[in-house]
């Protein structure tokens, strides 16, 4: 079956429903596809809030918030390695789409005086962490769901994209395979805009759903799309231990400390100046270094105090995270302290774009946590990915209602020959006989990523990282799935998955071996120094031939020069 959309949009979550919202105001016809129900996409999962200089609390002495204030601490926070144009787009628009948010639905926290309220988050000069209660995400993506339904988009949920179809330089749709039914729809389009998120179950301590398997990603660089920066992965410092469920940044923005098992607060030794709302790339290698020192506790973890905040506090400003803890830990933290550790949590790369979301293929675009615009460079601040996904979600929406007007739309006959190859290889896959089992390799490539591409990195432990990776793309030919129907099987979803989480690790692995510095968070113990010099600058991956080639482009340079960051 084909269908014929003007725009398709891949991905339900935050950036998805925004873009597809706007395009459909535009008279446009567009379809959303999504593995998940919208409502399960991983946005629904954010803490803690969007960063917005609306000004509504002070900073000290009375100073107020601005723009300009937001996108320094902005730049700073990525080690200088986020293209400043775009932060000063992203941080212009802040305080207009929150208000749009809340004009859509979004009920957020208030003030007493009626305000939105703000808080502080790690990294920022001022309160301007925007947020409902403790459950921000899910506040907005219900708001942007109900608005989708509203205008009639039409969604086609629990789709899982296999290609993208490029015809004579152009993207003009995708292949996907209903899991219900297990059959292979065409999409026909004028232009694809690729919003699936990021690829955190790469790695086997993340805060990430499992559905993060950084499809879009892979997607796009099989279609001849660049990956941008790939080698900075963000370890949140908070994640409950033994889950690895997040635990926000918010409960130290109202006043959590971080205590080792001498009871003392050991970030007052790293960043004597913002204590425990230092940028999460810091704070998370305090933390790992208190551990491997031996002051922290037995299993690998240290401990997040709110105690002191007061019942009352914790249940107005944070009764998910007491939820969490109760139902996870079996901790109440109103009365014990919370045990944390560091966990994947966001990656700052992602599919090469411009400001506007184009990639270097006509017709196909990206936003969202899947793209690299690049608004975090290498270490992302709190508060500052919901406001990515939402502004950006319409600003390439916009440039696809634009292009859209000069794009020629081809004939149906290449739709129907990427099905026939999306067919065929899902036969093969179903035909194949092996002996290795897929969930085996699957653990062994998070273990390798979590190893050896963790926290602190160094040659080494890449190398013998980028081995084990090289290994399992072998291993997975002789993979057997025992389930032989394609009518939802779940297993084979999880193999075409792993397939792009391969993908994605060796580009990853390839840009950190090559990567000789240390910046934000990729840091390297062989080469502990930022260097400017020579690294000022993007890491490309891209594959011709069925090789993969690393190079590099310049970072957009603006009001604010390199300089070393002080905590």
């Amino acid at each position: 079956m084909i269908h014929d959309y003007d725009v398709i949009v891949i991905g339900g979550g935050l950036t998805g429903l925004r873009a597809a919202l706007c395009i459909s105001e535009a008279g446009l016809s567009v379809s959303l596809l999504s593995k998940v129900h919208p409502l399960r996409s991983h946005s629904v999962a954010a803490q803690g809030g969007m960063n917005a200089s609306l000004g509504n609390v002070k900073g000290e002495n009375g100073i107020e918030d601005s723009w300009k204030i937001h996108a320094y601490d902005t730049v700073k926070g990525s080690d200088y390695l986020a293209d400043q144009d775009a932060v000063e787009l992203m941080c212009r628009e802040a305080s207009a789409t929150v208000i749009e948010l809340e004009h859509m639905g979004t009920v957020w926290s208030r003030l007493e005086n009626g305000k939105i309220a703000q808080r502080p988050f790690g990294g920022s000069g001022f309160p301007r962490t925007c947020y409902a209660a403790d459950h921000t995400g899910h506040s907005a993506l219900n708001a942007l769901y109900e608005n989708v339904m509203s205008n009639e988009i039409n969604i086609f949920a629990e789709f899982f994209v296999t290609s993208l179809i490029i015809d004579e330089g152009c993207c003009i749709g995708c292949t996907a395979l209903e899991i219900m039914t297990g059959e292979v729809h065409g999409f026909h389009a004028k232009a694809v805009l690729l919003a699936t998120g990021g690829f955190g179950r790469v790695f086997n301590k993340s805060t990430n759903a499992l559905i993060n398997t950084g499809d879009g990603l892979a997607l796009a660089l099989s279609a001849g799309a660049m990956l941008k920066d790939m080698e900075f992965v963000q370890f949140h410092p908070t994640t409950l231990y033994g889950t690895n469920i997040l635990i926000t940044e918010g409960a130290r923005g109202e006043g959590g400390i971080l205590l080792n098992i001498d009871g003392e607060q050991f970030m007052e030794r790293y960043a004597p100046n913002t204590i425990d709302l230092a940028p999460r790339d810091v704070v998370a290698r305090a933390i790992e270094q208190e551990i491997t020192d031996g002051r922290g506790f037995e299993g690998g973890f240290i401990h997040l105090d709110l105690r002191h905040l007061g019942s009352d506090r914790i249940m107005e400003r944070l009764p998910g995270i007491r939820q969490i803890a109760m139902d996870f830990a079996g901790i109440d933290p109103i009365e014990d302290p919370v045990p944390v550790q560091p966990g994947q949590h966001y990656s700052m790369g992602g599919i090469d774009t411009d400001i506007n979301g184009q990639t270097n293929i006509p017709g196909l675009y990206a936003a969202g946590e899947c793209a690299c615009i690049s608004v975090h460079g290498a270490n992302r601040l709190g508060g500052n990915s919901l406001l990515e996904t939402v502004v950006f979600g319409r600003i390439v929406a916009d440039k696809i209602i634009k292009d859209i007007e000069i794009i020629i739309s081809k004939n149906d006959e290449v739709v129907e020959n990427a099905m026939i190859t999306a067919n065929k290889m899902i036969k093969n896959i179903l035909q194949r006989k092996g002996n290795e089992h897929l969930f085996n390799l699957k653990n062994k490539l998070a273990y390798t990523m979590t190893n050896k591409f963790g926290i602190f990195r160094d040659k080494k432990n890449m190398e013998e990282g980028l081995f084990e990776i090289k290994k399992i793309q072998e291993q997975i030919e002789n993979v057997s799935l025992q389930n032989k129907d394609r009518k939802l099987n779940q297993a084979l979803i999880r193999f075409l998955e792993l397939n792009g989480m391969i993908l994605i690790a060796e580009v990853l692995a390839k840009g950190a071996i090559a990567r000789k510095e240390s910046r934000g968070s990729h840091k390297r113990i062989d080469y502990p120094e930022r260097d400017d010099i020579d690294f000022l600058k993007h890491t490309v991956v891209s594959i011709k031939d069925k090789q993969m080639y690393v190079s590099y482009k310049p970072v957009h340079l603006g009001l604010f020069e390199p300089k070393e960051r002080v905590y």
